[in-house]
């Protein structure tokens, strides 16, 4: 008995937190490895059919860059990158968008499965636009965005559908260029003025001490951000995720989270409890 009471005491926990964001919009990028576990896939899938049923209105922004390097070198072919950026020629993109496309026909059929109303956007819808991307190599079909088809995005929410978007975009001369995630999920979150991006990835969040799972910092400011960076306490793989947060926070965003796929349930831990499970970033 004593368990179900506690179970009863978790929803009147989360009664206020689901009536603060009703109607509100959410961004998640999802990506790497942890997208290729079933068992994580699964969990983070069943907490964006939740969010969806207590009316949060979700998009979820996939990557999908081990799967495309599986395949490039199936193909016999090296991947390459410049700058943390696939570097993406002719035949690389005949891939990545192959692979990108099985993906989130993938990520549609399990959340149908799990009940939930979805749509699946694969790059070829005319929403994300984009410019070849600027770099010190040509880095082939890369595009920086340029323009979001904002109304395309919100038809889809306002019918309660999960919006699992691929990072794909159309450049002027009608031709599709590879988007980095991270930068997709940021710039629609700006577009909608969402309530919050969150990035999952397979760490806890931002720690003051890599070697110490105890040193998890739950919450920081823009500010503190740039002075750990300099500090080198945020480093490596970690950077190109906060500075996101950062881009989607003065684009009005007004919450970003960087939280570990890997815990169970780690989306309605960190909305629905008064303690959250990973590093929130807030603009002051």
């Amino acid at each position: 008995m004593e368990q179900v009471i506690k179970k009863a005491s978790v929803l009147i926990e989360a009664i206020p937190y689901i009536h603060a964001f009703r109607r509100k919009v959410f961004v998640i990028k999802f990506g790497g490895s942890i997208l290729d576990n079933d068992a994580i896939r699964k969990n983070v899938l069943e907490d964006i059919v939740f969010l969806s049923f207590v009316g949060i209105r979700t998009i979820l922004v996939h990557g999908g860059g081990p799967h495309i390097s599986n395949r490039v070198k199936k193909e016999g072919l090296t991947p390459e990158f410049h700058e943390g950026i696939r570097v993406t020629d002719k035949k690389t993109l005949k891939i990545v968008i192959e692979e990108l496309t099985k993906l989130n026909q993938r990520i549609v059929k399990e959340i149908k499965f799990l009940k939930g109303d979805v749509t699946g956007l694969k790059g070829n819808e005319n929403i994300l636009h984009v410019e070849k991307r600027k770099a010190s190599k040509d880095l082939g079909y890369v595009g920086t965005i340029t323009n979001i088809d904002k109304k395309a995005l919100e038809s889809h929410l306002k019918k309660g559908h999960i919006t699992v978007v691929s990072p794909m975009g159309i450049c002027g001369k009608k031709e599709s260029h590879n988007i980095n995630a991270d930068e997709v999920a940021s710039a629609i979150s700006h577009s909608l003025k969402a309530e919050k991006l969150v990035l999952l990835t397979n760490v806890q969040g931002v720690l003051r001490n890599p070697e110490d799972p105890e040193s998890l910092i739950s919450t920081l400011t823009v500010a503190e951000v740039a002075n750990l960076i300099k500090l080198n306490v945020i480093q490596g793989g970690m950077i190109p995720k906060v500075n996101s947060c950062i881009e989607a926070l003065n684009g009005n965003v007004k919450k970003t989270h960087i939280v570990d796929a890997r815990i169970q349930h780690a989306l309605l831990l960190e909305f629905f409890t008064n303690r959250g499970i990973g590093t929130q970033i807030l603009k002051g």
